[in-house]
Parts: C-alpha cells; sequence; structure tokens
C-alpha cells in the first residue's frame, strides 16, 4: 500500500529510481523523456454550469416541485394563486434582507471573501453633500444605477463640473432604455414577470415621459451624433410616443445622419401606431425597408420580427398571409434565419380566429422539430404557449400537440416556455386537448405527470376533465378528481360540485369491475365531504350555497354507501331549511332514502320524506306505496300516512 501510494506522488522519471532504492526487485523500462505538459486555455463558465452538468445526468422527478418552492409539504403550493404568493413572498425576503443591509451597513463592513464579492458589500449612497466626479458617473452608468446617476449627474450640473460628450451618450442611452424609472433588480424574477404581465394588460397608450432628461440630454449634445439620434428614437418608440419617433428619424434621413439597423427596427414595430389601415402600415413597412436598404444597412433578425409583428396586425387576413410569404424568402436570401419568434408571427398571422383554417404549424414543426434553440428575441418565449393553443382552438389536433410538446422538451427548449404565466397556459391548453381527444385512461397516465407540481387545473379545466370521464365512463377516477380539487381550493364552486355529483349518481358501479367494488363507499365519503367543506363555506360567507338537486345527490350518495346516519342528518337539514333552499332533491333521490328507511326498519324517517314530497308538490304516490308495502306501520305511523296520501289512495 505505502508502495503504490509513493509511485502515484512520484515523478514519472523518478519512479525506477524509487523502486531500486526501497530494494524492490522490479524490471522497469527505460525511463520515458520528459512530455511538456499543456494548459488548455481557460474556458468561461457561468455560476450556474457545474449544478447543469450535475442536472443533466438525472432525470425529472415529476413528483417534486419547482426548485424555487422548498421541498416541505407544508409549504409546497398547490394552486395557481399559492405558486405566486409563495414565489413572490420568497423574493419579499430577499428585499427585507437587502433593506437591513442597507440601513445597518455598517454591520456589513467588512469583506472576507477574497477577491471581494460586490453585491455582499453595501451599495454607496450618494447624496447632495457627496464629492463627485465624471469617474463616479461613469462607473454608475456602467453598473446600470440609474438613480444614483442621475443624482450624480445632477450634482455634477450645479457644481458646473464639465461632462464629456461621451459620459452624457452613455448616460442618455441608460435614461432612454428605461424611460427615467428605476427598473427592478434583475434578481427579482417573479416579480418581474408579474409586473410585465399586469402592464400587459394595462398596456394602452404612450409611457414616455415628455421633457423629462432624456430629450434635456440630447438637446446638450452638439453637434448631433448617429447615437445620439439613436437613443432617443429607440427610446419615444419603446415607451410609444410613436409619433416624435418617427418625425426624428425622418429629420436624421433629411440630415444625412447614417443611423443603424436597430434604429430603423424600433420604428417598423411601431408602425402600427403610425398607420391606421393595413395598406398604409405596409406602404410604410416597405418605405422603411427601401431606406435601410439605400443607406446600404443589412436588416437583421429584429428587422425580420418587427415587419411580421406590423403585419400580424392587418386585419386584411388576405394581405397580410400575402404580405408574410413576400417577406419570409426575401430574409431568407439575406441569411436572416427566423426564430421562435418569428414563427410565432407567423401563427398568429394565419391562424387568426375567425378566419380560414391553416395548417402553417404543420410546416414549421417539419422546419424545426428535433432542433434546440437559444433565446434570440423577446417574442421567442411566446412560441410554445401560442402553438399548443393553435393545436387545441383552431386545429383540434393531438398529434401536433405530442410534436410541440417534444420539441419543447428538446435540449434546453424548456428555458424558452417563458414566465410561469406562459408555461400555465400551455399545460392548460394541452391538457384541455388531451382530455378532449384521449381515452381516460391515457389521459390519466399524463394528468398524473403533469399535476400538481407542473400545472394546476382551473375550474374551467377542471370542468373539461370531469366531462372526458363523464364521457368515457371513467367514474373511479371520480375520487381522485375530488381530493385534488379540494387540494386546489376548487370545492367553492359550485358548478363543479354539481357535476361531480352527477357523475357519481348518475353512474352506478359495474359489479363485474374490480375498479369500481369500493365506489359507493367512495361516493359516501366524497359527498359527506363535500357536504361539511359547503357548510364550513356558508358559515364564511363565501360564494356557494346549498340547493335542492346538490343536497339530493349528496343524500343518495350517502344510502349507497351505507352510511344511513348520515343521510338522515343531510335529510334533517333539507326538511329544516326547505324555504331557504332553492329547488328540491329529487323524486329518485326521496325514493332511495325510503329504501334505506325501510331496510333499517326507521318508518318515522321515511314518512319525515314523505311528508317533505307532499309539502313540496313532489309526486308522494310512489313514496307512498313504497312506505305502506315495506313497514308494518302501527295506528300512529298508519294514521299520519292517511293524513299525508288520504285513505282512498290506502284503500287501492
Amino acid at each position: 500500500m505505502y508502495l503504490s501510494r509513493q509511485l502515484r506522488l512520484l515523478p514519472r522519471a523518478n519512479i525506477a529510481r524509487s523502486l531500486s532504492s526501497s530494494g524492490a526487485h522490479y524490471t522497469t523500462a527505460a525511463p520515458a523523456e520528459d512530455v511538456p505538459i499543456e494548459i488548455p486555455n481557460r474556458i468561461e463558465r457561468s455560476p450556474t454550469d457545474l449544478l447543469q452538468a450535475l442536472a443533466g445526468t438525472v432525470a425529472r422527478d415529476h413528483t417534486a416541485p419547482h426548485y424555487k418552492y422548498h421541498d416541505d409539504p407544508f409549504l409546497i403550493p398547490m394552486s395557481n394563486a399559492a405558486k405566486r404568493t409563495y414565489a413572490m413572498s420568497k423574493e419579499s425576503g430577499r428585499k427585507a434582507a437587502k433593506w437591513i443591509k442597507e440601513e445597518h451597513r455598517d454591520l456589513f463592513m467588512h469583506q472576507e471573501a477574497q477577491p471581494a464579492i460586490e453585491k455582499f458589500a453595501p451599495s454607496m449612497v450618494y447624496t447632495e453633500d457627496s464629492v463627485v466626479d465624471e469617474s463616479s458617473l461613469a462607473q454608475l452608468i456602467s453598473q446600470g444605477e440609474l438613480k444614483d446617476a442621475v443624482l450624480v449627474y445632477n450634482l455634477l450640473e450645479q457644481k458646473g463640473n464639465p461632462i464629456s460628450p461621451d459620459l452624457k451618450q452613455s448616460l442618455l442611452e441608460l435614461v432612454c432604455f428605461h424611460n427615467n424609472q428605476e427598473p427592478l433588480p434583475a434578481e427579482y424574477i417573479e416579480e418581474r414577470w408579474f409586473m410585465q404581465n399586469n402592464r400587459r394588460r394595462e398596456r394602452g397608450g404612450k409611457t414616455w415621459k415628455d421633457g423629462d432628461l432624456a430629450e434635456k440630454l440630447y438637446s446638450e449634445i452638439e453637434p448631433k451624433t448617429p447615437q445620439s439620434y439613436a437613443s432617443l428614437i429607440r427610446g419615444m418608440a419603446k415607451y410609444l410616443q410613436c409619433e416624435r419617433a418617427y418625425a426624428l428619424l425622418q429629420e436624421a434621413g433629411e440630415k444625412r445622419v447614417q443611423l443603424d439597423t436597430n434604429t430603423f427596427n424600433s420604428v417598423i414595430e411601431i408602425a402600427s401606431f403610425l398607420k391606421d389601415t393595413a395598406e398604409q402600415r405596409w406602404q410604410l413597412c416597405t418605405e422603411l425597408l427601401n431606406e435601410m436598404s439605400q443607406q446600404k444597412l443589412r436588416p437583421n433578425l429584429g428587422t425580420l420580427n418587427a415587419v411580421l409583428q406590423c403585419i400580424s396586425t392587418f386585419g386584411n387576413f388576405k394581405l397580410a398571409r400575402t404580405a408574410a410569404l413576400q417577406a419570409l424568402p426575401e430574409f431568407k436570401q439575406l441569411g436572416v434565419s427566423p426564430s421562435l419568434g418569428s414563427y410565432y408571427y407567423l401563427l398568429i398571422i394565419f391562424c387568426r380566429e375567425r378566419g380560414p383554417v391553416s395548417h402553417v404549424i404543420v410546416d414549421i414543426l417539419n422546419d424545426i422539430s428535433g432542433k434546440e434553440f437559444q433565446i434570440q428575441h423577446p417574442k421567442d418565449t411566446y412560441f410554445f404557449a401560442t402553438a399548443m393553443d393553435v393545436c387545441r382552438n383552431h386545429l383540434h389536433d393531438k398529434s401536433l400537440a405530442k410534436k410541440v410538446d417534444e420539441l419543447l422538451h428538446t435540449g434546453k427548449n424548456y428555458d424558452l416556455i417563458g414566465d410561469s404565466f406562459k408555461e400555465s397556459i400551455y399545460y392548460r391548453n394541452y391538457l384541455a386537448l388531451l382530455c378532449q381527444t384521449e381515452s381516460i385512461d391515457e389521459f390519466m397516465l399524463s394528468y398524473d405527470l403533469l399535476v400538481p407540481n407542473i400545472y394546476i387545473p382551473e375550474p374551467g379545466i377542471m370542468e373539461e376533465i370531469l366531462r372526458a370521464i363523464e364521457i368515457n365512463g371513467g367514474v373511479e377516477y371520480v375520487p381522485r378528481i375530488w381530493s385534488d380539487m379540494v387540494v386546489f381550493d376548487h370545492t367553492h364552486r359550485e358548478s363543479l360540485l354539481l357535476y361531480v355529483l352527477r357523475i357519481l349518481v348518475d353512474n352506478k358501479p359495474n359489479p363485474d369491475s374490480p375498479a369500481q367494488a369500493q365506489l359507493p363507499e367512495q361516493g359516501a365519503k366524497v359527498a359527506l365531504d363535500m357536504y361539511e367543506r359547503v357548510e364550513e363555506a356558508i358559515r364564511r360567507l363565501r360564494k356557494v350555497s346549498f340547493t335542492g338537486q346538490m343536497l339530493g345527490d349528496i343524500l343518495t350518495l350517502l344510502v349507497r354507501g351505507g352510511n344511513y346516519e348520515k343521510a338522515t342528518e343531510v335529510f334533517a337539514h333539507i326538511d329544516k331549511n326547505q324555504h331557504r333552499i332553492p329547488g328540491t332533491p329529487s323524486l329518485n333521490a326521496l325514493l332511495e332514502f325510503v329504501d334505506a328507511s325501510v331496510q333499517e326498519k326507521s318508518p318515522s324517517q321515511a314518512l319525515f320524506a314523505l311528508q317533505y314530497a307532499v309539502e313540496n308538490n313532489i309526486d308522494s304516490r310512489a313514496l307512498a306505496k313504497r312506505i305502506h308495502e315495506g313497514f308494518t306501520l302501527n295506528e300512529t305511523h298508519l294514521s299520519k300516512l292517511k293524513s299525508l296520501v288520504g285513505e282512498s289512495f290506502l284503500d287501492k
């Protein structure tokens, strides 16, 4: 052991010498010549490369929650609202930690890491009395600290310190990009997604700040440079100050200022705000593209997607289709390959809700199937959700949906699914299509893989699943679905409750099926659980209440499951609150309750059911006949029966 360990530690040239000195008699070859050691060039790695390499060695665990949640049963969210709340709470904790670090900066001045980690150190605080110079402003701009950069710029202006044109240009770019609003830090991913969804709903017009710092900086830069024009035009276009952005572009053209491709792209994107009709928008697009050609500017992927975005706003389907088919080959000749964002625009151009059916997605999938993509354009993350929506609502094609899902799980394409909102839309359409096109057993396999850690069905999708169970006769899955509805907080949806009860009541278990052998008992447990939860919801004033139909179905399931004691309790509730409960139980529900009363030898309960039927104008003849034939009634019960249905009925 000692000798072998020594051999590993010694250089190759000294191995023979070591063996001879140790007294071991081995025949060794002649020492080889020293081989020079070549140290490979350093490969730049991201902070998560090692974790990704380790994660790539194992398959995805469908029973585990997303990594951003704590893997603890009490901290795993089980509804879409809880997912958002938990994720935002975690980021709120980060904000609290950051606030403590800034408020008590004296406790965090030590730097034990070598080299020092900037994020762990408190940030520099600038006030009106701070001593600053151009280097301070340059550092803040490079770090993207907009608020502090604007403050330092104002301090330099007040003190009369000269600021170089290049530094003003850098500040102009930063201010235009953010519209002079402090951006959300990059590490707050969940909050950024949530804010984007809100802005998408609220966005309806211009948000550019007219006469603000950006325009002041632009006016101070003399002579005007292509970069200054480009910065202001792009900022105005981004925040929908469309008319002035286009006017600046025309002004630059008149002054022979050479702008870059991305500046033209930003104006093409807002063509729909500049012109009203499809023909005018397409004419403006072609004019801008011709101007780019005259200035020898080469279009890029941003140009292609800007053109397709403009075309997607055309109300004229024929013109939109013609323009898209004209643009794609021309860009292909220029060497511009479409990204997933380009295919997204093609889908919304061709697959319109009120337009003719288009199978363009078939050609797209044939072209990109099996390929791995990287993010190249902001709209790339919209492709998968839109493609699955087309498969479900436009074509209703399960095979295409499977191809889209296969593409999503190719390589690292899942990174392009987008935020949690888009992921939810994707799986909502996918599950809804599967439950409409697959057998119930096949569908439940997919359901088990996706629910609840990847996707939590909304009430509308849960109703689709219940409909598929009803159509396919998969009543044995209803108790499982009910338990999921409880976890997902769907128990206050009256339509879902009625649907669950209807399936269980209308589909009696098959005695020859082992899977349905325990269904009566399970149905009774579902009914009792539903009854107790609705009672609790009523006490909490939630928007759910009992109906006669609901209570009648609960009564039927309890009777079939052999829980007669609880059935009598439910019927007592029906009888006591009949003036407040809308509707009445069905005659069949009352008949089954009377039959159970006969078996339990409880004539009093059977007569209560008959009295309820008489008071609510339900046909009582069948009930009275069952009671009269099923019991040997004493005088008291017989007189009660006669008072309810009359002696003439009993004499028949």
